[in-house]
């Protein structure tokens, strides 16, 4: 009896710790590039507030979209824009139904340099630069939106040129953060917190020059049964979460 007390006793405190482990999950979220940032921020607070783990993982859209179609096992995913998650849900891969926008974008003009980037984005015109990085249009739609306000603005035949694409707006990010591009159309939310460029000079690409950002969540069928799956996009959609969003620059 001596002996068989303590091994009951683990027993039913194994049987009473069961559930609370249990009941936190974990799952595999990905998140575009562009949101990166705040998305690490939310995740954080998520995991302190529900018991849940989060792995995140970043890239671009389109390369998202080709690894949930051969059966990633994402439970979420967060693009960039608003097109690909509809897609996938009329597709069979998302959830239907669970769709919603949780941030518009901005695309910004950022070099490192504090004085080289004006209020006008007159050195683009000027063409006083070597290099200008942009993430690939084809995938990637915040290079998309680049390439729309170069066409806008009557510049992307003679600046062709000279631009570099990384395959995601991180890498776009880090062409012009490593100095290996003069110039780079970014996310705001790369480069800026609370309303101020961190670093260098910018200039806010105005809306009116590309298609608006609508970035969209979805479900996805892997993560249609987990419970910390559901919890995590309707805490993207809390207030608190929100707050997060908006300091990193989006309009939402």
């Amino acid at each position: 009896m001596k002996i068989g007390r303590p091994s009951l006793l683990l027993r039913l405190l194994f049987a009473l710790l069961l559930p609370t482990c249990a009941a936190a999950s974990d799952l595999t979220v990905a998140v575009a590039a562009n949101f990166a940032a705040p998305m690490k921020v939310i995740a954080q607070d998520f995991e302190r507030e529900t018991g849940h783990k989060v792995s995140l993982s970043f890239g671009a859209t389109g390369q998202f979209y080709a690894q949930i179609k051969n059966g990633a096992p994402f439970a979420a995913f967060l693009a960039a824009d608003d097109e690909t998650p509809l897609k996938l849900e009329k597709e069979g891969f998302g959830v239907a139904g669970s769709r919603f926008t949780y941030a518009t974008g901005r695309l910004v003009l950022w070099s490192k340099a504090p004085q080289l980037v004006d209020a006008k984005a007159d050195v683009l015109r000027s063409g006083s630069f070597d290099r200008l990085a942009i993430a690939n249009p084809k995938i990637a739609p915040y290079g998309a939106a680049a390439m729309q306000a170069l066409e806008r603005m009557g510049l992307a035949q003679a600046l062709g040129p000279k631009l570099v694409q990384g395959e995601n707006i991180a890498q776009a990010y880090q062409f012009v953060a490593s100095g290996n591009a003069t110039l780079g159309f970014v996310a705001l939310s790369q480069v800026s917190l609370d309303g101020k460029i961190r670093e260098g000079s910018a200039w806010i690409v105005p809306a009116s020059l590309h298609d608006p950002i609508r970035q969209d969540a979805i479900l996805l069928q892997a993560g249609r049964d987990l419970a910390s799956a559901q919890s995590l996009l309707r805490y993207l959609q809390s207030d608190k979460a929100r707050a997060v969003i908006r300091a990193f620059g989006y309009e939402r």
